[in-house]
Order: structure tokens, then sequence, then C-alpha cells
């Protein structure tokens, strides 16, 4: 299984794809510090490192899956919600290139202000074009928190394939895999360091996280988020005014700071991967990413409708339990 990764950022979505089965042809990001830490965890991947405005998709005609996270800020509840008006929107875009290379499924993330009901419109817009290319459309929201990420996390997904595969997709909604609270998953780091409260505050930390914000270029550093985020995480034990450089060191008193590895965690990056550029923007990299154990489980089921469509006639619609509320 062949995918084509637009607007990959430092990984997230294009990891749990990995992790499912499809090998990359070429990942496409425009930011360098991203491009580099996909460059540095998998040397081997096709990084192009450039605007997706002037990359075609033309030579990856027939490729079994385009996905990508498109710019989130046209939509965001925390901006001006500009949509289509925003030069920012990448839909169109991605649009083009699926014209271009007619894949057989399309995978696109956003966040959930694209729910909201100023873009009901946008959102019909997008599947019309979508089914006049021969594509059928579910569009959802998702809860990462169902996937074992101990984060909540609210995405728009927009999932298309075309009519043969469509009937075999099922998209996974409940909860697949247990989800760690944050002191079970984070507490061999809090320890790392010597810090001998560190099994006392992994038992405080008995929730899952508010959603990490990674910030804009332009807005935002290396904290956890706006007032409602630092006081959610300030329950959970951890102080959300900003990103520590280690971990608590043996004597530490106070309430700790995540590190980037800490927030990669909890954005389900498995520990070993890691990220370029200077804590800031190594720090945006990790808030913004689409989180891998989420991408892996739902692009996995697309693999399966693939492989099934290519197996089996398609049957009727009806014989999938909750299809038509899914399609809605």
């Amino acid at each position: 299984m062949r995918s084509i990764e637009i607007c990959a950022g430092a990984g997230g979505q294009a990891l749990g794809l990995e992790q499912s089965g499809f090998q990359h042809t070429a990942l496409v990001e425009i930011d360098t510090d991203a491009c580099a830490t996909l460059r540095k965890n998998r040397p081997h991947w096709n990084v192009i490192e450039g605007d997706i405005k002037n990359f075609s998709a033309v030579n990856y005609y027939n490729i079994d899956l385009l996905a990508g996270g498109v710019p989130c800020p046209p939509f965001s509840i925390a901006g001006k919600q500009l949509g289509h008006e925003d030069e920012r929107d990448l839909f169109p875009e991605a649009l083009r290139l699926v014209r271009e290379c007619s894949p057989k499924a399309v995978m696109l993330e956003n966040v959930r202000g694209l729910f909201s009901k100023k873009f009901d419109s946008y959102r019909i817009k997008i599947k019309s074009e979508l089914n006049e290319m021969g594509y059928e459309c579910i569009w959802e929201l998702i809860q990462v928190n169902n996937y074992g990420v101990p984060q909540i996390r609210c995405r728009s997904l927009l999932i298309a394939l075309k009519e043969k595969y469509f009937s075999h997709f099922v998209l996974p909604l409940g909860f697949v895999v247990s989800t760690p609270t944050v002191g079970q998953l984070l507490y061999d780091e809090m320890a790392s360091g010597g810090w001998e409260y560190a099994e006392i505050w992994a038992k405080r930390a008995n929730g899952i996280a508010p959603t990490l914000v990674g910030g804009s270029k332009k807005h935002g550093g290396a904290d956890l988020g706006p007032t409602r985020a630092k006081t959610a995480w300030k329950k959970l034990g951890v102080d959300g005014a900003g990103i520590a450089d280690v971990p608590p060191v043996k004597g530490f008193t106070g309430t700790p700071k995540l590190t980037v590895k800490m927030a990669a965690l909890v954005q389900g990056f498995p520990p070993d991967w890691e990220f370029t550029g200077r804590k800031t923007p190594a720090y945006r990299q990790v808030g913004n990413a689409f989180p891998p154990p989420a991408a892996r489980v739902i692009s996995g089921a697309i693999r399966r409708a693939l492989i099934d469509g290519e197996k089996y006639n398609p049957v009727k619609k009806e014989v999938y339990h909750g299809q038509e509320r899914l399609k809605g």
C-alpha cells in the first residue's frame, strides 16, 4: 500500500500510516524544522520541502492513499474562522491533488471548528466535489482518547473512498484500546532525573490531559495552552506555563513542567521519536501533530477496505451497521 502525505508536519499521521502498513512515496511539508524531524527519524522517506501549491501529484496516479492534516487556522475557534476566505485554507489544493493522482482513498484531518455551523456549506461543497470525482465520503468528529491517547483532543476527519472500496469501510469510533492516565504514561520520564516524588505525582495525575496546543509561528509560545487548559493541567500536577528543558531532578520541589519528550508521549509519539529545532519550534511540532495511534487505527481500517474491495464485489451499504449514520 502506497501513500502520499501532504502537510506532513513532524510525522504524527505519517507514522501512524506507516504502522498500519502504508509506505510513503512522498511527504510534502513547508516547515524546515519539521522536515528535519522527518529526515532525522526516517532517512529513507522521500521528504519534499516546500509549499503544496507547488507540488504536483500527476506522477502518483492511482496511488492507494492521499492523506494529510491541512492547516487548521482558517477553521480554529481560537482564530478568526475565515474559512475559505483565509489564504491558508489548503482544502482546494488537496482537492486538486486528488484530481491529479486519483487515489483509491483520501484521509484529511483538521480541527473540530470545521464542524461549526458557519462551515456547513463549505463541507457540503467539498463533499460534492469528491462525489463528482467518484468518491463517497464520511466526515466525523473523533476523540483521540478512544484510540489510546491520554488526551481530550477532538478532530474532524474526512475519509473518502472510491465506490468499490467504500462499502467495505467502517470508521472505528468507540474505544479501540485502553487509555493510560497521564501519570501512568509519564512516570518513567518524570522519575528519570532522580525525582523522589515521581511516584506520588503519578498517582495524582490519574486522568487524561486537555488538548495540547502547539500555537502558530506568529502567536503562541512553548506553553500548554490557554488559561482553561493550564487549569486542567494543574489538577494533574503539571505546571502548564511553559516547557522544561529536562525532567525534575532529585530534590525538586513544586509543580513540574512537561518536557518536549513528555508532550510528545502525550500525543502518542514513540519515545525514540526526536524533534529538531529549538524548544519552542520543537514543541510546536508536537502540539500541531495528529496522534499516531489514532492515525494507525483509522488508516488500518482504510487499508482493510482497500484489500477487501479488491477481493469482493461491492455489497449493499445496509449490511454495515451504522454506516449510513457515519455517512451523514
